[in-house]
């Protein structure tokens, strides 16, 4: 089975498909991203219509900036509510003078959202040498309060994946170009498959806790007639959870985690911590352990208005084996947000 053409020191010009894709003993896992906490929705659809408007996320996520033919992932969600009726008096909905509008006294008036609704969509596109995959799911999530402050969401997703394979990039150099696991025609050959997903978000003024499936209808992908090599589609499990301490009326440090896991025996160990000053600004750190790359990343964002954000992460890979040759990945996010009736400036419920 083909997995590298040419290792060099100027770049590993051949996809890790043996990582990502075409792994005859793994299954497919799904991108990673640096900024999920930013965007937890792009990975659990629980969170769909969790906030008081309509979130619009926007990112590219380039990986391993030193091989040619690395990762670049980009997507675009969208989620709002559907019925939601907020419960915040006029005193803790807007911005009272001399005040931050997320301090203390924002999270002590804090309650729970009246149950409602949400709708969204993701439209993701994952390219890595001569393999592309695009996806599109709608997804849909009920919220329920469970206490004055606490509130249950269950959420699902569902939509199709198109896997390509561009035989005709591939430098086979002096390996046998029949290789049965990507095909004996040269040009693009396509699969496409459906994909389903469930997720569960329990979330209050100072923590959330999400559990996510993906891959629930596991499934293969055969890019050649009566191959056993063909890459293998398996649920992946997500389990995130976070707390938000005051450190100040103006500061907030926001610590989280997510245990990642996908079959047959893969696990990553995330960890992240946010600053936020007020609701203008955060800076931010995170670490990532993983059977096949680990690696620490520093991120950056800014609320420019209560319309539009941007975010900046750099990640640095770590794994002995790949850290010659990887390069550094640079991955930015803007958010738009539409329907804003409250006027926030960060999100409430989303951190």
């Amino acid at each position: 089975m083909l997995f590298v053409k040419r290792i060099n020191r100027k770049g590993m010009l051949v996809l890790l498909g043996g990582i990502f894709f075409c792994n005859l003993t793994m299954s497919q896992a799904k991108p990673s991203y640096s900024q999920y906490v930013l965007n937890n929705y792009i990975l659990n659809p629980a969170v769909t219509g969790i906030e008081n408007y309509t979130d619009i996320k926007i990112s590219n996520r380039n990986q391993w900036t030193g091989i040619n033919g690395a990762p670049v992932t980009s997507y675009f969600s969208i989620h709002g509510p559907i019925g939601k009726k907020d419960l915040r008096t006029s005193a803790t909905s807007f911005q009272v003078p001399g005040q931050n509008p997320r301090g203390e006294q924002y999270w002590q008036d804090y309650t729970a959202p009246e149950p409602h609704h949400g709708v969204g969509l993701i439209a993701l596109n994952d390219k890595a040498g001569y393999i592309n995959r695009w996806s599109l799911f709608a997804s849909y999530a009920y919220h329920k309060p469970i206490s004055i402050k606490t509130t249950l969401s269950l959420g699902f997703n569902a939509g199709m994946t198109s896997v390509n394979l561009d035989r005709s990039k591939i430098d086979f150099a002096s390996l046998d170009p029949t290789d049965p696991a990507v095909g004996y025609s040269n040009g693009e050959l396509k699969k496409i498959k459906p994909e389903v997903g469930a997720g569960l978000w329990l979330y209050s003024s100072d923590y959330f806790v999400g559990l996510a499936v993906q891959n629930i209808v596991p499934g293969k992908v055969n890019f050649a007639k009566n191959n056993d090599n063909a890459t293998y589609y398996t649920p992946n499990y997500f389990l995130t959870a976070g707390y938000r301490f005051l450190l100040s009326d103006d500061l907030n440090m926001i610590p989280s985690a997510m245990l990642q896991y996908w079959q047959p025996q893969l696990l990553g160990v995330h960890a992240n911590v946010k600053l936020q000053y007020q609701d203008k600004f955060w800076l931010g750190g995170s670490y990532r352990y993983g059977d096949l790359i680990s690696g620490y990343s520093g991120m950056a964002g800014l609320n420019i208005s209560n319309t539009f954000n941007i975010s900046y992460a750099y990640e640095v890979a770590t794994t002995n084996r790949l850290r010659a040759y990887t390069g550094n990945t640079h991955e930015i996010m803007v958010g738009f947000i539409i329907g804003n009736k409250y006027g926030d400036t960060c999100p409430r419920n989303v951190w």
